[in-house]
This record gives structure tokens, sequence and C-alpha cells, in this order.
């Protein structure tokens, strides 16, 4: 997604600066190092998620362009009737749906629903009134490290040296795509 978003972001004519660019090749990289193992295999699970990368950059461009257009909460709001109602008929056309499998899982489909669409996703609309989408997609991204982080520090999981590298370029991606703006306006001002 870091670098889809810049690239589908020129056939919609949205431009980006270099610093942008920067930080999304570095934090792809990162990504890289992070996840992708030595013996650079793909199996389908990957593809399927590089095949989300481009629908989940489609969707940072698309709450981009309509967000600052519309009330936050209306976007929010219609995002999640439309996921929930498309979710609602794959569901049960591919699932075995049963009262006693939703009240199982109860739990974990209200903490998703809650907490990683109601306020996450109301978050991302209301933050990309004025992040340019690009750089939402590299802030984003940036869960992965967290991800990492996360399995460190409650499952004491043990990070290699590659996968430090990895979040150290994430980050400094991050930093570049940000920051790039400041250092631009310190060189003019050196002049």
């Amino acid at each position: 997604m870091l670098l889809l978003c810049p690239l589908l972001a020129l056939i919609w004519r949205q431009h980006t600066n270099k610093g942008t660019w920067a930080g999304a090749i570095l934090a792809a990289s990162g990504l890289y190092f992070l996840s992708i193992t030595e013996q650079f295999t793909i199996d389908f699970g990957d593809f399927l998620v590089l095949l989300g990368a481009f629908c989940f950059a489609a969707h940072v461009l698309v709450i981009g362009w309509l967000s600052p257009k519309m009330d936050s909460l209306r976007l929010a709001f219609i995002q999640y009737a439309a996921v929930s109602l498309i979710s609602l008929i794959i569901a049960f056309v591919v699932e075995d749906v049963s009262l006693n499998g939703i009240l199982q899982a109860a739990v974990p489909i209200f903490y998703g629903g809650v907490m990683s669409v109601g306020i996450a996703y109301t978050l991302q609309v209301i933050g990309q009134k004025t992040v340019h989408p690009a750089h939402a997609s590299i802030l984003l991204s940036l869960e992965a490290v967290f991800a990492a982080f996360g399995g460190w520090l409650i499952l004491s999981e043990v990070m290699t040296f590659r996968q430090l590298s990895g979040c150290a370029l994430m980050l400094s991606g991050m930093l570049i795509s940000q920051l790039w703006g400041y250092f631009v306006y310190i060189r003019a001002g050196k002049k």
C-alpha cells in the first residue's frame, strides 16, 4: 500500500512531493525487511494481502477525496453500513451462519466492530480531512511496526536484526514524508 497510494494518486491527478516518495520507498523497504523471509517466497495468503493492499490504497485515496467534501461522521457511518451489508451478504453465501456461532464470537465481533472499525476508521476519516493520502498510507503502515512491537512486549517474541532494521526504515520513511516540508523550508531559508 505504501507505494500504491502515491502511484494510484497519480492516476487521480493527486500529485505529491519528493519527500513523500522517499518516505514511501523507505517505509516499503522497511516493511519488506519486517515481513518477507530470507527465502523470498510468496504464498497464496501473501498474494491475498497484496491484493488487499490495492483495495486499501484505493480506500485511503477515496477517503482522502471524500472526507474534505462531507461530514466525517456521516462518511464514517455510510462506510460502516456499506461494509456491514456486504460482509453480511458474503457471510450468508460463504459461511455457515448460526445463532450459536454468533453468540460464541460475540465479544470479538463487538470489539472488532467498536474498536477497530468504529473508533479507528472514524479517526482515519477525520484525520484525512487535512492529510495527503500518501502520508496517511505511510502513517497507517506503521501498524506492522506496532504489531511487531506488541509481539515482542506481550508475547515475548524475539525480533531479528533484519526485523529491527525494517522497523527503523519504516519509522525513517514516516518521519521523512512528514518533515520534508520543514527540510525544504530550512534549506530555502539558508539561501
